[in-house]
């Protein structure tokens, strides 16, 4: 669900975004960048591939929290906080946009010292069917990983 991207001369982390469909805000959270001006010519990044084949966005509206928008979507709000990058304390701001799991996808985000086979075995599937949808593994701790129920 994840890549690594080295940006090119001319790029920034708007065109980045655009690229990969995407939002700003995710390639912030995913790679821990505060300033867009932080961005800079042959920069790795994390990016998130297909990420419109597993998630909807949400615009965050004034007053909205994790716990409401998880219990309106019928999401586990500390799994909505992960999927953003987030921390269940951490504030939304209005206008921000947030990932929201479809449905009929499971969710796992990786913890240190996780292998495949205990993964494949967690969503109930084949290696093969795993592999499909996964198209890019690190096992690092935080990975996020999909299967298609």
């Amino acid at each position: 669900m994840f890549e690594s991207y080295r940006l090119k001369k001319g790029e920034d982390i708007y065109s980045v975004a655009k690229k990969f469909e995407t939002s700003v805000q995710t390639l912030k959270d995913l790679n821990n960048i505060y300033f867009e001006n932080d961005v800079r010519e042959d920069m790795e990044l994390i990016v998130p591939v297909n990420s419109k084949d597993y998630f909807n966005y949400y615009t965050v509206e004034q007053g909205d929290s994790l716990y409401g928008i998880g219990r309106k979507y019928n999401i586990n709000p500390e799994l909505l906080a992960s999927l953003n990058g987030l921390n269940m304390e951490d504030y939304i701001y209005p206008n921000e946009q947030i990932l929201i799991p479809k449905n009929g996808y499971a969710y796992y985000i990786t913890a240190e010292g996780d292998t495949i086979d205990e993964v494949v075995k967690t969503f109930n599937t084949n290696i093969n069917k795993f592999l499909e949808e996964n198209k890019t593994i690190y096992l690092m701790q935080g990975q996020l990983l999909v299967n298609k129920k």
